[in-house]
């Protein structure tokens, strides 16, 4: 992929695509903050802020119809560690974007009427996802167990409950904002049909003239990951037993990573992977689903592996566990996966990864997360296949017989 960076006097960093057969054009703006820069007493507010962020800027009143009357469309998200905003306009009317874009970063209208509404928005969201929804809370369960109350990733991004998000005042919004929302907190990808020389001279309009600021520091305890197996029971309204085993692992951008991403794949990325052609279509009848992926968080993460219950017996229910680790334990012995096993996963990513990037608002955000991580893009599959047999062998080892475990059965209610 043919790219280019620039980093304005003011510490933003801006990286541009051309892709002059689009009539479109996707800005995206990446800042370096997310839950894990919350405090255990107002957590969710990472999250908050996402919403707050269309609810009026310094000299716009409403973002989305200042997009949406220029032919475009606009959202947003949030993890434990970013805090995402994407926009697509018509080539033509790009300059509205930079010009709403900037208009926030440089000052929201810290309405306070904007953060009882917000406030509102974001509890009942809360409500339906974690507390109507089968499993909702499955991730405040997990996160508290595997990472030790008081650690920013024991708590799910949403936040621990909704007393946080409605505590949270004008002040406290001020402060996250100022000390946060920057233009040396953030990157610019600029996608789709512009010059680079016009990407330059919108930042430079638009962003060059917001001062950098003091970025509040980010101080975060090492994890409490147990120190032997852990095991819960949750009981909820939900159709199935569900398992989980949250099993702690390294940081992105570490070998044993991509290693850690491999195996996932090797277990359940595809109908020819081991848990769909082992356990969903083995011998056994038990299970009704099987997954394992990883949490890809910028600090020691978590690789989950999970089945769904087709069958609710206690001997079920440990069989199925049983037949989950297993499974996991086999990429441990040598000789257990062959290199025709590892090169069709290796195929597998690098198509999932080039399909995406025909997709230029997919293509903005993989090059605002690369430059965030300092990484090059066109590196992002030959990384991916410079793991081994010998590192699968080596990680898959030490994940699944010698580190401890959270494990959870999420039950029906009795």
């Amino acid at each position: 992929m043919d790219y280019k960076t620039i980093t304005l006097a003011n510490g933003l960093r801006v990286v541009h695509n051309c892709e002059p057969a689009r009539a479109m054009v996707a800005i995206n703006l990446l800042y370096n903050v997310g839950s894990r820069d919350e405090s255990p007493e107002l957590t969710g507010i990472a999250h908050l802020f996402e919403h707050l962020m269309f609810g009026g800027s310094a000299n716009i009143p409403d973002y989305t119809r200042a997009i949406e009357s220029a032919g475009g469309n606009d959202n947003a998200w949030t993890s434990n560690d970013f805090t995402n905003f994407y926009v697509q306009v018509p080539a033509h009317n790009v300059e509205t974007a930079f010009w709403a874009e900037s208009d926030r970063m440089l000052a929201l209208s810290f309405d306070p009427h904007v953060l009882e509404v917000q406030q509102r928005v974001v509890i009942e969201e809360f409500k339906q996802q974690c507390l109507n929804q089968p499993y909702g809370d499955l991730m405040h369960h997990l996160r508290k167990a595997a990472y030790g109350g008081g650690h920013p990733y024991s708590w799910p991004v949403i936040g621990l409950e909704p007393e946080h998000i409605a505590k949270v005042t004008e002040k406290d919004v001020r402060d996250w904002f100022y000390t946060h929302y920057a233009p040396n907190n953030a990157v610019l990808a600029v996608c789709g049909n512009i010059s680079f020389e016009r990407t330059v001279e919108l930042a430079e309009k638009w962003f060059g003239p917001i001062p950098a600021r003091a970025i509040a520091p980010r101080s975060l305890p090492a994890p409490a990951f147990p120190k032997e197996e852990v095991r819960l029971t949750a009981h909820g309204n939900v159709p199935s037993t569900l398992i989980v085993k949250a099993i702690p692992m390294d940081a992105h951008g570490t070998p044993d990573y991509y290693a850690a991403d491999t195996i996932t794949d090797l277990l359940a990325n595809g109908e020819s992977s081991r848990y769909i052609r082992r356990l969903i279509h083995g011998p056994e009848t038990i299970f009704s689903g099987a997954n394992a992926s990883i949490i890809g968080s910028e600090h020691e993460g978590l690789m989950l592996l999970m089945a769904q219950m087709a069958d609710e017996s206690e001997e079920a229910v440990n069989r199925a566990e049983e037949l989950l680790m297993q499974e996991a334990r086999a990429l441990a012995v040598p000789g257990e996966v062959s290199e025709y096993e590892l090169e069709r996963s290796f195929n597998r990513f690098e198509f999932t990864f080039e399909t995406s990037m025909t997709n230029y608002l997919d293509k903005a955000q993989e090059l605002a997360i690369s430059v965030m991580h300092d990484e090059d893009i066109n590196r992002r599959v030959a990384v991916q296949r410079s793991t081994t047999l010998g590192d699968i062998r080596r990680v898959a080892d030490r994940l699944f017989n010698h580190t401890p475990a959270v494990t959870l059965f999420y039950r029906p209610e009795k």
